[in-house]
């Protein structure tokens, strides 16, 4: 793994706004960065995406034991959508994505930081714009993505578990989440599926009939949202939770579990000593002496504190009210003052299919971290 400076390309804004990447410099500030690029060797490469692979099937049995344990209120998660969560659970209703943030420093064992399972982004900068800055710089090479292939693909067998066979993508009035959204309706698109936008505060709620409706009064049956299952939650009307979980909604609510960070905590404690897991727990460090302190429900790391002996390193921001999760410190690596994750995208029923990775100059992720592409040597 080694991590190369090179010479951007001409005119490369204009080239990545053409493929749909206009949240590239946001108030001055890169977020595409290709004045440099990682390279892996094919058996890395392997390594992350068998990780990738294993580590989801440790969270589906996470899963089944949080809801066979009745352990919800150990991960903040309210009890009047508890049976919402396990009927969605047995009953299987369709999901899409995730993206699992690893720390690797290219000898290692790749170690799992957190799994972004309900409204991951950075989805298109994976799947299509470092794949043709690779093939305008370095096409005899490979890279580590079938990301677009992949979500093509679930998007076809799902589509007959879609009413109405349409479905609508909702999301916040912001710019990232709206150039997430509209690439996942062109891959429903190439599969088939007709869509509508809509944004969250646009969703109305019919208190005759109970159900959900968009700004023409059309039912909606069927919602990918980019939002969270835990601020959702919190703003459905009182009396209208039928309502909410009558229609299908990818990712459904059970995500709520994966995108818990508390599910850390529950991974080790079920696989102790696995070499993709942190040591992690729930509401202290239980003898840690380097660690991170993660709130269990979090975003663009916000309130997170990294306790490394006697220096801390934190964050701000306006989570924490449900609790933390201490996770062990991972080995990330440090390329001249840049803290890369990997960012390991796992596509429903398709597999691991491909990785993104940001960097910034702190080894706590967030929001302006750089999005820098990759290629397999």
């Amino acid at each position: 793994m080694e991590r190369i400076s090179s010479t951007p390309r001409q005119g490369w804004q204009k080239t990545v706004e053409s493929q749909g990447l206009l949240y590239h410099t946001p108030e001055g500030n890169p977020y595409w960065d290709e004045s440099a690029y990682y390279q892996f060797s094919m058996k890395q490469i392997e390594l992350i995406e068998s990780t990738t692979n294993e580590l989801y099937e440790l969270y589906l049995n996470a899963a089944q034991h949080v809801i066979d344990t009745n352990r919800f209120a150990e991960l903040g998660i309210p009890e009047r959508v508890i049976p919402y969560i396990k009927k969605t659970w047995d009953s299987e209703p369709p999901s899409v994505y995730g993206r699992f943030d690893l720390a690797y420093n290219g000898t290692e064992h790749p170690k799992l930081l957190e799994f972004n399972a309900d409204t991951p982004t950075g989805l298109l900068e994976a799947a299509v714009i470092q794949w043709y800055w690779k093939e305008d710089c370095f096409k005899s090479s490979d890279q580590f993505t079938s990301i677009h292939e992949k979500l093509i693909e679930q998007w076809k067998s799902i589509a007959q578990y879609i009413p109405d066979e349409a479905i609508y993508f909702v999301h916040m009035d912001d710019y990232e989440d709206w150039m997430t959204v509209s690439y996942l309706r062109d891959t429903a698109s190439q599969a088939g599926i007709s869509s509508y936008a809509l944004l969250m505060e646009e969703i109305g709620w019919n208190r005759d009939d109970k159900t959900l409706r968009d700004l023409t009064e059309r039912q909606i049956t069927a919602a990918f949202k980019l939002y969270p299952w835990e601020w959702l939650i919190n703003e459905i009307p009182q009396g209208g939770e039928e309502s909410f979980h009558s229609s299908l909604w990818i990712e459904p609510i059970w995500r709520m579990l994966w995108s818990n960070k508390g599910m850390l905590a529950v991974l080790w404690e079920l696989n102790p000593g696995h070499p993709a897991l942190l040591e992690a727990h729930i509401g202290s460090p239980s003898g840690l002496q380097s660690y991170a302190q993660k709130p269990i429900f979090s975003r663009e790391g916000s309130n997170v504190t990294i306790v490394d002996g006697a220096r801390s390193t934190e964050r701000s921001g306006p989570y924490g009210g449900e609790g933390y999760v201490f996770q062990a410190l991972a080995p990330i690596p440090e390329f001249s003052g840049n803290f890369p994750i990997l960012g390991s995208w796992y596509i429903t029923d398709q597999g691991a299919a491909g990785m993104g990775i940001r960097e910034s100059s702190s080894i706590i992720t967030d929001n302006l971290s750089r999005f820098v592409p990759h290629i397999i040597s």
